[in-house]
């Protein structure tokens, strides 16, 4: 085994077992890894974007509005949390417009804000909100590795080869499988499965999933960087290893609020509406 490749999985492996300890324990412990894994996420964003060279008070601003968002989690007031992301992407907007600016700006804070806000309320405080985070790990884990495999063994069209080369539609349909049957299978553990709202739910995420991969791809090439960072051994920065689950999240999340004001059920988590319970 080359030592790059065991480098990787060395540090997956330790990354994976502190991310399933702090899930398992939730509580402060999950949402201090969630605003951690958020304000990391938008200093390897303004860095990849070079934000804090070309920006300052934007960036500073970014940083303010990524930093109270991530305290209103920690605080557990995801209202106030997701009023912050909101205003913050509309004020930053407005300055990049009146200031010719780019969108790095309002994208990093929409971005980074909406990281902590997702994870902190799929995962909750109860039982229902651990159950939701572990289908949301099996779908986004189980479409990574399958699309990685089928993709390298059949090969095939490329999926979007501007944006990401080594990407195939054979690996994606195979992350769509294997996302649909690792999340079934982990919701069966807990639930008896009846109807096809699990299976639906996994495709979904596993789509976002993708997406979220894509993204992150579009914005390292328009940037000129081939890692978003190098924190983590062998996998680079922390956008290269949650840019799938962000968008899996996100997903979950504004799926989940669209159904509870459109059915006025305010009482429904969002763990609960992925696992349609």
């Amino acid at each position: 085994m080359q030592k790059e490749l065991r480098l990787r999985i060395g540090s997956g492996i330790v990354l994976a077992i502190v991310v399933l300890v702090a899930t398992w324990f939730g509580g402060l412990a999950f949402k201090a890894l969630a605003v951690a894994i958020s304000l990391l996420v938008y200093h390897e964003w303004s860095s990849m974007t070079r934000l804090a060279e070309t920006d300052f008070r934007g960036n500073a601003f970014g940083w303010a509005s990524v930093a109270a968002a991530g305290l209103s989690v920690l605080l557990d007031s995801g209202e106030w949390g997701l009023g912050i992301v909101l205003v913050s992407v509309a004020t930053s907007t407005v300055y990049s417009i009146v200031n010719g600016k780019d969108g790095w700006l309002p994208g990093g804070v929409a971005y980074a804000g909406l990281t902590a806000l997702s994870l902190a309320e799929i995962r909750g405080n109860d039982m229902t909100g651990l159950i939701a985070m572990l289908f949301v790990f099996a779908v986004v884990w189980g479409t990574d590795i399958l699309a990685y495999f089928v993709g390298r063994a059949v090969g095939g069209p490329k999926l979007a080869p501007r944006i990401s080369p080594g990407k195939t539609w054979s690996g994606a349909i195979g992350g769509l499988v294997s996302a649909v049957i690792a999340g079934t299978a982990l919701y069966s553990v807990f639930f008896p499965l009846t109807g096809l709202w699990v299976p639906f739910m996994a495709v979904v995420l596993s789509a976002f999933s993708q997406i979220g991969d894509l993204f992150e791809s579009f914005v390292k090439r328009r940037c000129g960087v081939k890692d978003s960072g190098r924190l983590i051994p062998g996998h680079g920065g922390v956008m290269d290893r949650v840019d799938g689950l962000v968008f899996a999240c996100f997903a979950a999340f504004m799926l989940g609020l669209a159904q509870a004001l459109l059915t006025d059920n305010g009482a429904s988590s969002i763990a609960a509406f992925v696992l349609g319970l």
